[in-house]
């Protein structure tokens, strides 16, 4: 059974995204049928990290200037240290993630990705898990942090590494399963 059938995911990432926290829930979603479309500021193609080096690259479906949360269902927001340290820096990329929860649909954020969220304006009040690095950061912008493998909050759902991978990806499914929450807010 189809867990995901006519559900548009896009998944948020430039160059640098932790290879495994993009390609493990892509593979995951698209096994339940969603149809994933990578989003970037860059064309074409951008670069994954893996193991402190650089790795595969992946097919670029559009610029987030080019679409909308409207466009989409849910969003998924891999991590890696470059990826979301570029993507903060590009309004863009920060105004289609603060859709999402404007919206009230189901954000995933794995490792470092949740960074975007604090760029975002959208933790405040929220619980939430990350890479413990940035636990001050999440604190900081009023996130209620907590050390868990995976997070769930209204929608939101997080995790602090690809060794939490399998519980992320199991969560991920279910609160795209379930679509908008009313306590998903910017």
């Amino acid at each position: 059974m189809s867990l995901l059938k006519d559900v548009k995911v896009a998944i948020l990432a430039t160059n640098g995204f932790e290879e495994s926290e993009l390609i493990e829930p892509q593979r995951a979603l698209e096994k339940e049928g969603a149809e994933v479309y990578i989003i970037s500021p860059e064309n074409d193609h951008i670069k994954g990290w893996k193991h402190g080096e650089w790795s595969e690259s992946i097919k670029v479906d559009a610029r987030v200037d080019q679409v909308s949360a409207k466009d989409f269902d849910s969003l998924v927001l891999p991590g890696g240290v470059i990826n979301p340290d570029l993507l903060r820096r590009d309004m863009a990329s920060v105004e289609f993630v603060k859709s999402f929860f404007a919206d009230h649909k189901p954000v995933a954020a794995i490792c470092h990705g949740p960074q975007m969220l604090i760029e975002a304006g959208v933790v405040n009040g929220r619980t939430l898990t990350s890479f413990e690095s940035i636990k001050k950061d999440l604190e900081n912008a009023g996130a209620h942090w907590i050390d868990e493998d995976v997070v769930v909050d209204s929608g939101l759902v997080t995790s602090r590494s690809p060794k939490d991978l399998a519980a992320f990806n199991k969560k991920m499914v279910e609160e795209f399963r379930e679509g908008k929450h009313s306590g998903q807010t910017a």
